[in-house]
């Protein structure tokens, strides 16, 4: 019985770069958290503790920041600096075969000043962080923008009942509850070339509209609607995926204090959550390929 060398990639993981944008006017300014995987010819360095083929993970970091100046007008958005990240791994590169870059991007907000906006000073947004995937490879490329950590909550016109109910169910079923969760999404775009900042902000608000306007029998189906319309109002996402944990919020009773609390004071737990998950793709839609990390850091 033997052993042979499978799927294996390295890379530097969370080179953290911010590029500030001096050439105008207000200043703008971009912070990333960048990693890359490569995969390619890579079986001595594995085998034999040949390192020929071995781009360092130091030049991968050092290039990161450097395609930060170089490459400055891709690197105002993530996806087209990922593109050009990919493109010089694979293209300039001989042993490297595939590229992924996955991307973190952290908004900032201008302050104002005098009732102005400030030329040159920020605040953090804590609502989101934007990400991008990108992989490459024998030419083809594979492009997924998305979003974690977006929290939003509904006070009413969300309902859960009618479910499956065995010996172990304990769960009362209504007609009006809080519902809230910290969206994890991810969109794989039809092609890549795009208006970026704008496919992402319309998706943003879209996502977050729907949340907001669409009566819930469950957070399923306000997942589907979520991507149906993403899909409806951008015909270039072949598909979205979402993770959503279900952040609960469970009425507290106050009866033992002579108290009535129809809806109004609640418990926010975080553990144990419900997770829902799903998928929602254009009809037409060719299948994903290596859009989508299947997990592991693959």
């Amino acid at each position: 019985m033997g052993v042979k060398l499978a799927h294996n990639q390295y890379g530097k993981a969370e080179t953290r770069v911010v590029r500030v944008y001096r050439d105008a006017d207000p200043h703008e300014l971009v912070d990333y958290n960048v990693s890359v995987a490569l995969s390619g010819d890579f079986d001595d360095i594995h085998l034999k503790g040949d390192n020929a083929n071995c781009l360092t993970t130091d030049a991968t970091k050092n290039t990161v920041n450097a395609f930060a100046k170089e490459h400055g007008d891709a690197a105002r958005q993530p996806e087209s600096f990922g593109l050009a990240l990919a493109r010089h791994f694979v293209d300039d590169v001989p042993p490297v075969e595939r590229a992924r870059i996955k991307l973190e991007m952290y908004p900032w907000i201008r302050l104002s000043s005098g009732g102005s906006p400030h030329p040159h000073a920020f605040r953090r947004d804590g609502g989101y962080v934007r990400t991008a995937t990108v992989t490459y490879t024998d030419g083809q490329v594979w492009v997924v923008s998305g979003v974690r950590d977006l929290v939003l909550l509904k006070t009413t016109d969300s309902e859960f009942h009618g479910f499956y109910r065995d010996r172990y169910t304990t769960l009362a079923p209504t007609r009006d509850r809080v519902m809230a969760t910290s969206v994890t999404a991810q969109w794989w775009h039809d092609g890549h070339e795009a208006a970026w900042a704008d496919s992402f902000d319309t998706a943003l608000a879209t996502m977050s509209e729907t949340f907001a306007g669409h009566h819930s029998l469950g957070l399923q189906q306000t997942m589907f609607e979520m991507g149906a319309q993403m899909i409806a109002g951008q015909p270039g996402i072949n598909e979205v995926r979402f993770s959503l944990p279900n952040k609960h919020h469970f009425v507290i009773d106050l009866s033992p204090f002579g108290l009535d609390n129809p809806n109004e004071v609640f418990h926010a737990d975080d553990r144990p959550y419900g997770l829902i998950e799903g998928t929602i793709r254009r009809d037409d839609a060719p299948e994903p390929g290596l859009a989508f990390d299947p997990g592991m850091g693959w």
